[in-house]
């Protein structure tokens, strides 16, 4: 891009106008939806055992996206010599949040499924910033009439809880509920460690589900391509990921801390990965707590590795290269 290309517009400085996901465009009637990836907010924190606070997550990962919005030119990673999520090239939206209906988590649930949905049917991606990891129950059941997904989970517990005292749709459930859909194949559990959320029998019940479950320890064993070597390849991955799959010296904004855990580039690199062996269709991110978060470190590690996933997808997957070559060929008349 030319100087003068950097010199047009507004400066629309990161602490400038609204909050939205990458200061992108809003778009809050969702039969309108035109994107390649559509964020949706799912405040929701109401499955959770431990510390609540996570309904503000959306909003602290939109807050401090705005440090990576990309401005006139995208991102220019010179490791990879790649420019990413270049203008004009991708189209994303905010379309807001799920409403909550506090205190009924099966409304709540049906709202969000509802929104993703309607991501669906526009043909985007959907992006959900949560709340607890309740949510992902909500947001994979919406795949159900979508080809099958192999679930990618980063988090710090199984989640893989089948029903305690009556619950079956709290922040310890998810991936045991995605495992009853037909339309889950597999899942990769990546990160799991110490104090869990699961007994010895969830172990093994996820493992008969067809779970590949692997610890921070065993991934760094492994490398990012013994990991990668291990995840079905050629098919749609959607993924799921816990903030607290991270170590807390980088991520303490969440409810359940557990030391141990990931770094920045462990996880990157992996995501990386993926979008060179298959295509995400979809992601949620959950459990940012920013009323724990010392100095939005949690917030700007969320917003980042998901704006570099973004970017990973459309440079990597054939839909983002197929859209990126349409993007660039000059329209009639031009």
């Amino acid at each position: 891009m030319s100087d003068h290309g950097y010199e047009s517009g507004r400066l629309n400085l990161p602490f400038v106008g609204h909050c939205t996901f990458g200061k992108q465009p809003v778009q809050l009637d969702w039969d309108r939806i035109e994107a390649d990836v559509a964020v949706l907010g799912a405040p929701f924190d109401m499955g959770t055992q431990y510390r609540a606070g996570a309904r503000f997550g959306p909003r602290a990962i939109r807050e401090a996206s705005t440090l990576f919005s990309f401005g006139h030119a995208g991102v220019y990673d010179f490791e990879d010599d790649v420019t990413y999520l270049p203008a004009g090239e991708t189209r994303i939206v905010d379309v807001g949040d799920a409403d909550m209906i506090h205190t009924n988590t099966i409304k709540c649930h049906e709202n969000i499924e509802l929104g993703v949905r309607k991501i669906l049917q526009a043909g985007a991606v959907p992006l959900v910033l949560g709340g607890d990891h309740s949510v992902h129950i909500p947001c994979i059941r919406a795949f159900d009439d979508q080809p099958p997904v192999h679930l990618i989970h980063v988090d710090a517990h199984l989640d893989f809880v089948d029903s305690r005292h009556g619950v079956l749709y709290g922040h310890g459930n998810p991936l045991r509920r995605a495992s009853e859909m037909g339309h889950v194949t597999g899942m990769t559990q990546l990160g799991i460690r110490y104090v869990s959320s699961s007994n010895k029998q969830d172990y093994e019940a996820a493992r008969r589900a067809g779970s590949d479950i692997l610890s921070v320890r065993h991934v760094r064993k492994l490398g990012t391509e013994g990991v990668l070597a291990r995840i079905p390849e050629g098919v749609r991955y959607y993924c799921t990921i816990d903030i607290d799959g991270f170590d807390p010296s980088i991520a303490p904004g969440t409810g359940t801390p557990s030391h141990g855990g990931f770094l920045y580039y462990e996880v990157l690199e992996i995501l990386q990965g993926l979008t060179k062996r298959g295509e995400i269709v979809g992601i949620d991110l959950v459990e940012v707590a920013p009323d724990y978060d010392r100095d939005g470190t949690t917030a700007f590690l969320a917003a980042q590795l998901l704006l570099a996933t973004l970017g990973y997808m459309f440079h990597n997957q054939p839909l983002g290269r197929k859209r990126a070559a349409a993007a660039r060929v000059p329209a009639a008349g031009r």
